[in-house]
């Protein structure tokens, strides 16, 4: 893929052209990322308490019983939002989908372990771990290797 800048004055405003071939997947995300705004922070609860949580920090976010909570260090923190509401707002951070019930970071992964019926368990640097169900690992492997997530795993 070849990038073009051209600085000048005479644009009153940004735009961004496009050149391919054909549709593809990767232009459709790349699309969504330049569109997207992406939230600097989160809003949390714990103990009546409203906590400001940075979406680099979080491990993994997951549901249960109802109410949807982020994993930070082993911590969990409730969060006032539905699953699939946290997943859109964090598309431009590389956290994917492990399972129905969780989405995780990819920069936050230590390393894998892989489990005899084909789910992945997945360690964070703080120690916690969760597992990607089968459904979600093919996803999950594309992200890596196509750059997400920054450490090498």
């Amino acid at each position: 893929m070849k990038v073009n800048i051209d600085i000048d004055e005479k644009y009153e405003e940004t735009f961004i052209t496009i050149h391919a071939k054909e549709w593809t997947k990767g232009l459709e995300e790349l699309i969504r990322n330049i569109n997207h705004q992406t939230p600097k922070r989160i809003v949390g609860m714990r103990e009546d308490k409203s906590i400001l949580l940075s979406p680099n920090e979080i491990d993994f976010v997951y549901a249960q019983n109802r109410k949807v909570y982020a994993s930070i260090n082993k911590h969990s923190i409730e969060l006032n939002m539905k699953l699939y509401e946290i997943e859109s707002l964090l598309q431009g951070f590389d956290f994917t989908r492990f399972s129905k019930s969780v989405i995780g970071n990819l920069n936050q992964i230590k390393y894998f372990e892989l489990g005899f019926n084909g789910n992945i368990c997945v360690f964070f640097h703080s120690g916690s771990k969760e597992y990607v169900s089968r459904k979600y690992v093919l996803e999950m492997k594309g992200k890596l290797i196509m750059g997400a997530g920054k450490h090498d795993v």
